[in-house]
């Protein structure tokens, strides 16, 4: 009889923590960061971050499992470039300078080098990850008065670190290939002729920001066991 009563209760006991783990997977991830922007174009050639300035991100994760997720993202920033502090110059002989604020708004896709994840412990989840990342965006900006738009090319990599089940911390480099020559400004546009050159006829920027989220969504309140 004892044996009867015993064994159901050890098998409820072994079961729980599956349950509540299956419980605590989320499906999205939203948050913000803060970070500092790098420039490359007509008004600086060598040093990304000679005019360093500051971006501020919002951003909203699809977790499609441990190693991939799906990012959109809005980025607010400042750029800026100063001919004078190169060593080339212009034919012309005039030099440049350009101060501008962005607007990007892109989508990303994500792979992380370790599952990322806190529990489960048969999916070798680690509460770390280093990862890389690229994708597609939109940037949108105004110099002297014009304003102006163009495709962007983002890549790089990161790093995420679960400070809970739900909390995350990252910090994340990216590149980004602007496929036009005027984040500078329509002054800067092809100031050495060169309008074959695919390399040198266009800018980049970049974005290194620090950020924090927050999961919601629980992708399973009910099951007991996830894949």
């Amino acid at each position: 009889m004892t044996a009867r009563v015993l064994l159901p209760l050890i098998l409820l006991v072994l079961a729980s923590p599956l349950r509540m783990t299956a419980q605590e997977d989320y499906r999205f991830d939203i948050g913000g960061g803060i970070g500092m922007t790098g420039y490359l174009g007509d008004a600086n050639t060598s040093n990304l971050y000679r005019n360093p300035s500051w971006d501020l991100e919002l951003l909203l994760r699809y977790i499609a499992n441990p190693r991939w997720a799906f990012k959109t993202n809005f980025y607010a920033g400042g750029l800026r470039g100063n001919s004078e502090q190169m060593t080339n110059v212009f034919p012309s002989g005039e030099s440049y300078r350009f101060s501008t604020t962005f607007f990007e708004l892109g989508e990303m896709a994500e792979f992380n080098f370790f599952n990322y994840g806190i529990g489960e412990r048969y999916r070798k989840l680690k509460r770390f990850s280093p990862y890389i990342t690229g994708g597609v965006s939109v940037t949108m900006w105004s110099v002297d008065g014009h304003t102006l738009a163009g495709f962007t090319l983002p890549f790089g990599i990161g790093a995420k670190f679960k400070v809970n089940k739900r909390l995350n911390l990252g910090v994340e480099f990216l590149m980004k290939k602007v496929f036009t020559d005027r984040l500078d400004g329509p002054m800067l546009d092809d100031p050495l002729g060169i309008k074959s050159s695919f390399v040198k006829n266009t800018d980049w920027y970049s974005t290194l920001t620090f950020t924090i989220s927050y999961e919601f969504s629980k992708r399973c309140q009910t099951c007991n066991y996830k894949d």
